[in-house]
C-alpha cells in the first residue's frame, strides 16, 4: 500500500470493511427511590402531591373561578339572548308579534295613541265636540224639570213621585246614551283602522281611515243595536215575572231573576266584545262578526272579562280625576254656587255649568276613546295570535325577512 492509499482511506476500506454502527441507549432517568441513581434534587416548597392549594399572601391573591352557569342560561360576556334562548319576536309596530300580556295590550294602546298622535286627537276631539254639544243641546232642551218633592206627602204620593222622579231620570239619560253610543260606534270603527295600520308599523291619516271604515259605519251601528236590544229583552225577561206578581213575593222573584239576568247580560256582552273588530277587520256580514266574536272569546272569557273590567276601571278613574275638577268649576260659576250644590238648587241646565261640564267630557273623551277601542282591537288580535298565528301572517304583511312574500 502506498502513501497515497494511506492517507485517502482507500487502503483501510479494503483491509477493514464497514461494519454497522451500533445504536446508542438513551440513559434512563433514576426516580426517587432508584438506589442506584442520583437522587434528584426536590424543592424544598412543593407540596405533596394531590393537596395543592393556590399561594396566598401578597401578591399572590387568586379570585375563585366563576360557578358555571345553569342549564340554558347565558354564560359570562354572552348577551341576555343566548345561544339556548328563544330568539325575540319581531316588533314591527306597536306590540310584539307573539301572544300578548295585559302589559303588552296597555302598552299598545297607549303607544298607539303616543305614536299617532295626530290622527288619534283628530278623530276623537272631533267625535267628543259633537257628542258634547248634542248632549248638552238635548240636556238644555229635551230633559224635563225635576219633580219637586213634598216630604209632607201620603206614602202613597211619596211613592208616585218616586216613580215619577225615576222616569224623569231615564229620560234624561236617554238622550246622553243614545249619544254615547253613536260616539263609540264612530270611534271604534275609525281606532280600529288605526290600530291594525299601527300593528304592522305603518302610518295612517284620518282620510285613510275613514275612506276604509266608512262602507261599514252603518253595518257596525246596526250591529251594536242588535246587541243593546238582546241585553234589553234579557233584562225584560228576568224582571216581568216578578214584576207582574207584586208583593213581597214578586219583589224577591224580581230581585232573583234580575240578578241573573244581570249575570247573562254581562256574559253575553263579554262573548261578544271582539265582534266590532271582526266586523271592520274581516269584513264579513253582522250574524258571522257576532259568531266570530263567540268562537275567539271560547275558552278565554275570564281573560278578556278581567281585561275589559280593568281597562273600564282606568276609563272611570281618569274620568273622575279630569272631570270632577270641572264639575264643581261649573258648579260654582252657575246659579248659587257652591251654596246651591249643598242645598240641592244648582241648575243643571244652565248654560255655564252645561259648557264648563262639557269641556270637561271633551278632554275625558278625547283620551278614553282611543284606550278602549285599542284594547278592544289588541284584544282580538292578540286571541287570533293564540288560536290562529296570526303573528305570520301580520310578519309577512309587515314585510319582514324570513316570512315570504
Amino acid at each position: 500500500m502506498d502513501d497515497r492509499e494511506r492517507h485517502s482511506g482507500l487502503g483501510l476500506a479494503r483491509i477493514c470493511p464497514l461494519r454497522r454502527p451500533r445504536r446508542r441507549r438513551r440513559p434512563r432517568p433514576a426516580s426517587p427511590g432508584d438506589a442506584t441513581g442520583p437522587a434528584p434534587q426536590w424543592s424544598r416548597d412543593q407540596p405533596p402531591a394531590g393537596q395543592w392549594q393556590p399561594p396566598t399572601g401578597a401578591g399572590h391573591d387568586v379570585p375563585p373561578p366563576p360557578p358555571a352557569p345553569a342549564h340554558g342560561a347565558p354564560g359570562p360576556g354572552m348577551p341576555p339572548h343566548g345561544h339556548w334562548g328563544p330568539p325575540p319576536a319581531a316588533k314591527p309596530g306597536v306590540i310584539a308579534l307573539r301572544p300578548l300580556t295585559l302589559g303588552d295590550i296597555l302598552d299598545g294602546a297607549v303607544t298607539t295613541m303616543r305614536r299617532y298622535w295626530q290622527t288619534v286627537l283628530a278623530i276623537t276631539i272631533t267625535v267628543a265636540v259633537v257628542a258634547q254639544v248634542a248632549e248638552i243641546l238635548a240636556q238644555r232642551y229635551l230633559v224635563p224639570a225635576p219633580v219637586p218633592v213634598n216630604p209632607d206627602a201620603s206614602p202613597a204620593e211619596q211613592l208616585s213621585q218616586s216613580l215619577e222622579s225615576l222616569k224623569t231620570s231615564l229620560i234624561s239619560m236617554g238622550p246622553a246614551y243614545v249619544i254615547l253610543i253613536a260616539a263609540g260606534v264612530f270611534t271604534s270603527a275609525l281606532l280600529t283602522v288605526v290600530v291594525s295600520r299601527a300593528v304592522l308599523g305603518r302610518p295612517v291619516t284620518l282620510g285613510e281611515a275613514w275612506r276604509e271604515a266608512r262602507p261599514r259605519l252603518l253595518q257596525l251601528l246596526g250591529m251594536t243595536l242588535l246587541i243593546l236590544l238582546g241585553t234589553v229583552v234579557v233584562m225584560t225577561v228576568g224582571l216581568l215575572p216578578g214584576m207582574l206578581l207584586g208583593g213581597g213575593a214578586g219583589g224577591f222573584l224580581a230581585f232573583i231573576g234580575g240578578t241573573c239576568a244581570f249575570g247573562a247580560v254581562i256574559w253575553l256582552t263579554i262573548t261578544l266584545a271582539l265582534a266590532s273588530p271582526a266586523l271592520m277587520l274581516e269584513r264579513q256580514g253582522i250574524v258571522k262578526a257576532l259568531k266570530r266574536s263567540a268562537k275567539l272569546v271560547q275558552g278565554a272569557w275570564w281573560r278578556i272579562f278581567g281585561i275589559m273590567i280593568l281597562t273600564q276601571l282606568l276609563v272611570f278613574l281618569f274620568t273622575m280625576i279630569v272631570g270632577i275638577p270641572f264639575l264643581i268649576l261649573g258648579i260654582a260659576v252657575s246659579g248659587d254656587g257652591l251654596s246651591g250644590f249643598l242645598d240641592g238648587t244648582v241648575a243643571e241646565t244652565s248654560w255655564p255649568f252645561l259648557i264648563v261640564s262639557g269641556i270637561g267630557g271633551v278632554i275625558t273623551g278625547a283620551l278614553t276613546y282611543p284606550l278602549t277601542a285599542g284594547v278592544t282591537a289588541l284584544l282580538y288580535v292578540d286571541q287570533r295570535i293564540r288560536r290562529e298565528a296570526l303573528d305570520l301572517e301580520l310578519a309577512r304583511a309587515a314585510g319582514l325577512p324570513g316570512y315570504g312574500g
